[in-house]
Parts: structure tokens; sequence; C-alpha cells
């Protein structure tokens, strides 16, 4: 077998489909900065760069573990497209912060208060119980993990301001969400929990 360092991106890509965890590590630092030239050169802040950066790979992550990368193109331009989606999504919400457009098919005056409450008492308590269970899921993640997903989703912090206060690289905080990640979505599988927000 041939080693990783030997590997094409993309063998390395169905490689770590296939569970080895070393092949995204040696993908990541063969791609990290052409990846993130690409996006600071288009976004041309740099915090805001680092955020889209692990947006990137975190979404890459998430779509190779559901299969859903197909190695008939290359890999390299695969994430550049991720990159390009991310920085996308974050120039929309930049335009949401700014004003709320509701679209004329929307009428809320059309809907009566009755229903409206239950929509979302309903959605309330559903909201509720995922919470709940990514809660307890966080409890049973090893302790560097479960700091880095509180640090992240509980205090918003981008993955450098986590690296510096955890005294780690970027490298090793990404690592540790993307294990995290991975440990809770087997947590999940294992106990049948639905974890979407309604």
């Amino acid at each position: 077998m041939k080693k990783l360092s030997q590997m094409t991106d993309e063998e390395l890509a169905m490689e770590y489909v296939e569970g080895n965890n070393h092949a995204f590590d040696e993908l990541l630092s063969r791609t990290q900065q052409g990846i993130y030239s690409y996006i600071i050169f288009i976004v041309q802040n740099q915090e805001v760069a680092n955020d889209i950066f692990q947006e990137t790979f975190l979404k890459a992550i998430t779509n190779l573990q559901m299969r859903k990368y197909t190695p008939t193109g290359k890999f390299n331009a695969w994430m550049i497209r991720i990159a390009h989606n991310a920085i996308m999504d974050w120039y929309r919400r930049q335009k949401t912060k700014q004003f709320i457009d509701l679209n004329d098919d929307f009428d809320i005056a059309s809907m009566s208060d009755r229903k409206l409450m239950e929509t979302s008492r309903e959605d309330l308590l559903a909201n509720a119980q995922v919470l709940e269970d990514v809660k307890t899921m966080i409890n049973y993640l090893p302790d560097a993990q479960r700091e880095v997903v509180r640090m992240r989703y509980y205090e918003n912090l981008s993955f450098k301001e986590i690296a510096k206060k955890t005294g780690v690289s970027i490298n090793t905080s990404l690592g540790r969400m993307r294990y995290a990640l991975i440990n809770m979505r087997r947590l999940a599988k294992e106990h049948n929990m639905q974890l979407q927000l309604a």
C-alpha cells in the first residue's frame, strides 16, 4: 500500500472517507495555503478569512463523511467550490444583517394567532429537546474536544482565538473539532437522536 505522502489528493480523500483520519491531516497540510490565499484574496479581511477558512474545512469534513465527494475531478477544485460557497454565504449574512426583506408570499396577517402559537410551542419544545440532547452529547466528549466545542459554539470564538486560548495550533483546534463532530454523530446514531432544529 502507498504511503499517504505518495497518494494523490483524490486518493487521500477516499482514504479518509474509508476511515483513515491521518489521510485528512495530509490533505489539510497540502491544500490549506491555497484555499486560504483564495479566501483572503476575495474577502480582503484576515479575521473574516480565518472564519471562512475554518467553515470551509468543516464543510469539507462533513461532505466527505456523508460521501458527497466523488473522485471524478480535482480535489482542490472541489475545495475551492466549497470555499466559494462559504464566501457567498458570508456575504448573504452581511446583507441580511442590514435589512430584512419579506417576500410577497409571506403574509403574517393571514395566519391565526392560535396557529402561530401552536406552531411556535411545538417548535420550541422540539428545539429544547434537540439542544438538551446536544448538551448531553457534549458532556460525553473528551475534555479537549468538549472545550473546543464550547468555545466555538457557546462563546462564538474563531479557531484562531481558540488556538491562542488553549495554547495549541489552529490545525490542532480544527482537528479537535473534527473528532468532536465525529463522536457526536456516532452518539446521535447509536442513541437514535434527531438533531435538527424546527
